[in-house]
């Protein structure tokens, strides 16, 4: 049917909605997952592993563009999710089992390939999930498949599997997960267990900030005790000391907000992933199984310390700027009233000195004045002579008293006129 042309981002958005679904599984199942750190610079080797495992099980086939992509490659299906700041790899194999980590389904995946995948692994973990046994293991059976380690564990899906875990690193690199089905569908069992994978990825991607926010404290505290030294050094510092100090403070302000450009990013996505662990432990819909702390309580009583602390340390750092802020602010302002004071003297130096000027060139005018007059009426003098060896009835001394009035009221009025041109003239520029 002929309609409009897509828009670009039609088909990438709607893919989106169908990301990364939960795999359908038929208990039991071991699962093994895999979280590497990743980066984009990274995505087009990790494409090329995933057509290289492929060719070697005899599916050579053209990875997609997706950030998600699976396959069942015949001893194991492998799903691999591409994140942000990480890649997962999932591989799954259905099967009855003795032991549920014993034989694990990442040894049935070829050592070398695994050993070249890019990135550093953040996340190992080996997950079991198989039917409730009609004569269910002990507590003592259970605490043997995790080394002995305390568990965590609660009656999920409001009680269609109970779910186990340690979330430590065992000898092999792996941490453990049993589920035991009760009524779980494949689709919900599917959910629960990437659920599970996921908490313990989000709890460890949220945890990345904690060592970041603790070596920030020490800074912060120095930052802190800095601005106090200078705050106090402000109340009674001179006039000459101001600029200097607004020195420290503006060096002050740049550290600070060079700090914050580090460490704003990071704690902001660890709030991000911790929210996204308590959003999968909502999912799980617990059930407290007798004699064990819930997902819930392990994630509050471990992660949250841990989280109090970087958003402690991104309070400590928004604070530390205001109040450098308002100290810079502080500071300006007394030295703008500084150079106001300044500029106020200097004006007042200027108005005494144009005053001083205006004095002098009123002195000068009047002696120019006279001298003129005085060569001027010389000149007469001069006319007055000739004009009476002439034979002229002129009285030479009588014709200088005369014109001296005369001529020293043309000269002053001709001066006046020169000043008020020149005048107008600077006005106008």
């Amino acid at each position: 049917m002929p309609i409009p042309a897509d828009h670009p981002q039609r088909w990438l958005l709607n893919n989106e909605l169908h990301a990364r679904p939960p795999e359908s599984l038929v208990p039991p199942e071991q699962v093994s997952h895999l979280v590497l750190t990743s980066d984009p610079k990274m995505e087009g080797l990790e494409r090329e592993k995933l057509a290289e495992i492929c060719a070697r099980f005899g599916h050579p086939i053209l990875v997609p563009k997706s950030n998600h992509f699976r396959i069942d490659l015949g001893p194991f299906r492998l799903k691999w999710q591409k994140h942000t700041e990480f890649t997962s790899y999932t591989f799954f194999r259905r099967g009855p089992f003795q032991e549920p980590f014993a034989n694990t389904v990442i040894e049935s995946v070829p050592q070398d390939w695994l050993a070249e995948l890019p990135g550093q692994t953040l996340v190992a973990a080996h997950l079991a999930i198989y039917p409730m046994p009609e004569k269910p293991r002990t507590p003592d059976e259970l605490a043997d498949l995790f080394e002995g380690n305390v568990l965590t564990g609660a009656r999920t899906g409001e009680g269609a599997a109970i779910a186990y875990a340690d979330f430590r690193i065992h000898g092999d690199g792996f941490s453990r997960f049993i589920i035991k089905d009760i009524s779980l569908t494949p689709r919900q069992a599917g959910r629960m267990v990437q659920r599970l994978l996921e908490i313990e990825s989000y709890i460890m991607q949220a945890l990345l900030t904690y060592p970041l926010a603790r070596s920030t404290m020490p800074m912060l505290g120095r930052a802190e005790q800095e601005l106090a030294n200078i705050t106090e050094a402000i109340a009674s510092a001179t006039t000459e000391e101001e600029p200097a100090l607004l020195d420290q403070l503006t060096k002050l302000a740049a550290t600070t907000e060079s700090m914050a450009s580090s460490i704003q990013y990071r704690i902001t996505a660890a709030q991000a992933y911790y929210e996204l662990v308590q959003r999968r432990i909502s999912e799980l819909r617990e059930l407290r199984a007798q004699g064990m702390q819930t997902f819930r309580e392990f994630s509050e009583r471990r992660m949250g310390p841990a989280m109090h602390t970087c958003k402690t340390v991104l309070r400590l750092q928004e604070s530390l700027s205001r109040r450098i802020g308002r100290a810079s602010e502080l500071l300006r302002t007394r030295v703008n009233i500084s150079l106001e004071h300044q500029n106020q003297q200097v004006l007042s130096s200027m108005a005494k000195r144009a005053k001083l000027q205006l004095h002098l060139q009123e002195t000068v005018e009047g002696l120019s004045v006279a001298a003129i007059t005085y060569y001027v009426v010389g000149l007469v003098g001069y006319l007055a002579k000739a004009a009476k060896a002439a034979n002229l009835p002129i009285n030479p001394d009588l014709a200088i008293g005369i014109s001296i009035p005369v001529v020293a009221l043309l000269v002053a009025l001709g001066v006046r006129k020169i000043r008020r041109m020149v005048t107008q003239n600077q006005g106008a520029d």
